[in-house]
């Protein structure tokens, strides 16, 4: 299997500050043994985040794509937009674990955007950019993700 990681901000896209909510999503593909095909970094703009997922999903046929930032409320906050323009299936249990794992966590957890869906035969998820809220949130996605990935490709697997 193959993931892809596309973080959203402005300001890392920029070179201002160091990304680490990438380097949190890589580690969490390689504990589900996913390989990475690519991990980039983008400015928060709706259709690049749209032409990024696309190209992730389409012509990389990447199983997994998964996304970092972009999903507050901030007026350029545009990752759940973007990801919603270009999914077929909304999976709408992702987010809401993402959700409810952030809760023991942050008084804000409510405040989260984020969405889930495929795209053919990728599944696509929104995670928050903020590395400590991606530990928190992964763990809860980890036992899901591989029957979920494996229910995509159309083969059969033990619910659990």
């Amino acid at each position: 299997m193959r993931g892809a990681i596309v973080v959203v901000s402005t300001s890392k896209a920029a070179g201002r500050g160091e990304d680490r909510g990438g380097p949190a999503l890589e580690s969490w593909l390689a504990e589900l043994g996913i390989a990475l095909a690519g991990s980039e970094v983008i400015p928060d703009d709706r259709e690049l985040i749209s032409a990024r997922l696309r190209h992730w999903a389409d012509e990389e046929s990447c199983d997994l794509v998964v996304t970092a930032g972009g999903t507050g409320l901030s007026p350029t906050d545009l990752t759940p937009e973007a990801t919603a323009a270009v999914i077929e299936r909304p999976v709408p249990g992702i987010a809401e674990a993402i959700r409810a794992a952030s809760r023991e966590h942050t008084r804000n957890w409510m405040l989260s955007r984020g969405v889930a869906g495929t795209r053919g035969g990728s599944l696509i998820v929104n995670f928050p950019g903020n590395p400590k809220a991606i530990g928190e949130t992964a763990a809860a996605l980890s036992g899901a993700i591989g029957h979920g990935l494996a229910l995509l490709r159309g083969e059969h697997s033990p619910h659990g």
